[in-house]
């Protein structure tokens, strides 16, 4: 019984650490987030955001590489003060095995989005992505400016552009800080 408890206080003590900035539920207004895909430059790609019956958010579509494309994204504005306590984004997730990005601004205003790729399982799972790794990136093109070190977020983003025709679904339970 005293190794029970142990492990639980342990338990509950890794959790407390962190604190989740986004969850989707059933009562989620799906029109905070936004649908950007490479229809700004001529591509033909398609996606939506839903949620689903169990109150995940569900990224899903098809990106074509027709017409010089070959992407698809969902965005939120939203603003979330950062500490020096918290140096992970988590994103607890169920994807398709597919490689996803995941992007953050400093400031809606800039250009540049700076960026973290993951590979979902298939299974549901809890990415761990260090914020100071988040790159700079301008139209798919890697910058040589510093990485992320903003104070503050102001826009999440989940991107496809694999360099290939396909269909996706990203399941997205919640977005968190670590």
């Amino acid at each position: 019984m005293k190794y029970l408890l142990i492990l639980l206080t342990l338990a509950l003590s890794t959790e407390t650490n962190m604190k989740e900035v986004y969850t989707f539920t059933t009562q989620t207004k799906i029109n905070e987030w936004r649908i950007v895909n490479d229809g700004v430059m001529g591509g033909i790609s398609t996606s939506s955001l839903s949620l689903t019956d169990a109150g995940h958010g569900q990224f899903s579509g098809h990106v074509s590489l027709a017409n010089y494309g070959g992407f698809a994204s969902v965005q939120l504005n939203k603003t979330i003060k950062l500490s020096e306590q918290k140096t992970c984004i988590v994103l607890r997730v169920k994807g398709d095995g597919k490689a996803y990005e995941f992007r953050l601004k400093g400031e809606i205003s800039q250009p540049e989005s700076y960026v973290h790729p993951f590979t979902t399982s298939g299974e549901w799972e809890n990415i761990k992505l260090p914020i100071s790794e988040f790159y700079p990136q301008f139209r798919g093109r890697k910058l040589n400016s510093p990485n992320f070190n903003f104070n503050s977020i102001e826009q999440l983003s989940f991107l496809i552009a694999n360099k290939k025709e396909e269909d996706f679904k990203l399941l997205i339970d919640w977005i968190g800080l670590e």
